[in-house]
């Protein structure tokens, strides 16, 4: 079965439309209008692997902040579509990425329970275009409309860009491993309660 799934969502503040496959080559199309989150979520496709197409009109013209919380949204609601019955996946992913002088961490648990423990420290407001304040607002909604148990950190680094990349590419990876088929359990929920 292909892991795939397609949402449009259009409320008064934006207009998204998200297009996913978890077994692809990360493979992707990303246009939200800021400029340093299209790079954010080009790095995330990249090293999940997952193909992704993602475009978002957005009020702008207020902030970025409708935009991100927004794509987080419909983004886990893809994820949470396309990753299915959820038989035979690793569930667990985790991983320490460095960047320069930063570590991003990232642990995740494809549990159908949603929740955030994110901690990171910015020097500054702004990464490019993009508040700072909306890197875990993003988490945030991924991870609540994905169904995933998200633990996402920066213990330590001085460059703001270099810490938000880092985080990215932790989950990138984290969701890579999370949702690999372990061929030990193909066909099975990985749960001692046999659901998820």
């Amino acid at each position: 079965m292909p892991r795939t799934a397609e949402i449009a969502r259009q409320t008064k503040e934006t207009d998204i439309k998200v297009k996913i496959d978890l077994d692809g080559k990360g493979i992707n199309n990303i246009d939200t209008g800021i400029g340093f989150f299209d790079h954010m979520l080009t790095a995330l496709s990249k090293h999940s692997g997952i193909d992704m197409d993602i475009t978002c009109k957005g009020d702008l013209k207020v902030d970025a902040h409708h935009s991100v919380e927004d794509v987080g949204i419909v983004l886990g609601q893809a994820f949470n579509q396309a990753i299915g019955d959820k038989k035979g996946i690793r569930r667990y992913g985790s991983a320490s990425i460095p960047m320069d002088e930063a570590l991003g961490t990232a642990s995740l648990d494809i549990s159908g329970r949603a929740y955030l423990v994110f901690n990171c420290d910015f020097a500054g407001d702004m990464c490019g275009e993009m508040d700072t304040q909306l890197f875990e607002e993003f988490f945030r909604s991924f991870a609540f409309n994905a169904g995933i148990t998200l633990h996402i950190a920066c213990p330590y680094g001085a460059n703001d860009h270099h810490k938000a990349e880092a985080m990215f590419k932790a989950l990138a990876r984290a969701l890579r491993e999370a949702t690999e088929i372990d061929p030990r359990f193909e066909g099975e929920i990985v749960s001692t309660k046999g659901a998820l």
